[in-house]
């Protein structure tokens, strides 16, 4: 099939290849990029693909703790403008503590079942919709509860572009900070390696057996080699696997136990996360006005 430059671009913004290396790849795999991703790691030519997090929308992130529970959430808005907005931020604690006292099970029980002032969450929102003059999203959210011998951690970042929650097994609330802060800063994806679905393990493993294989390496020390491998894997993506922010000379894994705790669960809201912002250029948008006339 034929490879479009716009294709060979995205798989090279993806993985910092080579235009040749890029366009060879995906004329080996049809045309699918996260086939041609594999095929340039199999292949030595690059080792992971860059993670490309296209940060959309604006808003905030806020945490909420309140005794034994704990919500974690994120709305967004068209403009970081709006999100300064003292309305906007009214109505980000109002969502927070009616998510947190009605708890509901999932977004769309959230905006159809929970109630403020009356009305549905939903049309609660849409009525900040018209005071407010944006589009305004509750993009998700997660309500933690906890044992009498946990305790909550929460860190937020610049007001609310980066928010977390932790929750660990011990009394020491300066440790379920200390865990909060490393979630915020690190952005591990999983608390453990039992943690991590085996079809991630089960496809990272098969990638780096083929890269080792690749490379040259005997077939009988390629198990070894790519245990080690997996290693490192898992120290980027698991949280007691990582080198704990505050003393990078152990693990978080290790930091917790000297202390006597155990991570529980996380979450880390970054803003706009994962959503592709509006490509706005004035200047075009002028012309095209302009062109009207």
């Amino acid at each position: 099939m034929a490879i479009s430059a716009k294709l060979v671009k995205e798989l090279r913004d993806r993985t910092g290849a080579g235009m040749m290396d890029a366009k060879k790849a995906l004329e080996a795999v049809d045309g699918d990029i996260d086939k041609a991703i594999d095929f340039l790691r199999e292949n030595g030519q690059i080792k992971a693909a860059k993670k490309a997090d296209r940060i959309a929308a604006e808003g905030l992130a806020k945490v909420v703790i309140d005794g034994d529970k704990a919500v974690i959430l994120e709305v967004n808005s068209e403009t970081d403008f709006v999100a300064k907005n003292e309305k906007f931020q009214t109505m980000l604690d109002t969502i927070a503590h009616a998510l947190l006292e009605q708890m509901p099970k999932d977004l769309d029980s959230a905006l159809k079942e929970v109630t403020v002032d009356g009305d549905s969450l939903e049309a609660y929102i849409n009525a900040q919709i018209a005071v407010i003059g944006e589009r305004l999203v509750l993009r998700r959210f997660a309500i933690f509860e906890k044992a009498a011998d946990e305790s909550f951690g929460e860190y937020i970042h610049m007001g609310g572009s980066v928010a977390t929650l932790v929750q660990v097994k011990t009394d020491k609330e300066d440790v379920a900070r200390n865990i909060a802060l490393h979630v915020g800063g690190i952005a591990p994806q999983y608390v453990s390696e039992d943690a991590v679905p085996s079809d991630v393990r089960d496809h990272e493993r098969e990638v780096l057996t083929q890269e080792t294989l690749n490379e040259g390496k005997p077939e009988k020390i390629v198990d070894k080699i790519v245990d080690g491998r997996m290693h490192k894997f898992y120290s980027q993506i698991v949280l007691v696997d990582q080198d704990f922010l505050l003393d990078d000379s152990k693990t978080v894994g290790e930091y917790l136990k000297e202390q006597g705790a155990e991570a529980i669960d996380f979450r880390r809201y970054k803003v706009g996360e994962g959503l592709e912002k509006r490509n706005e250029d004035f200047a075009a948008e002028v012309q095209a006005e302009m062109n009207k006339n």
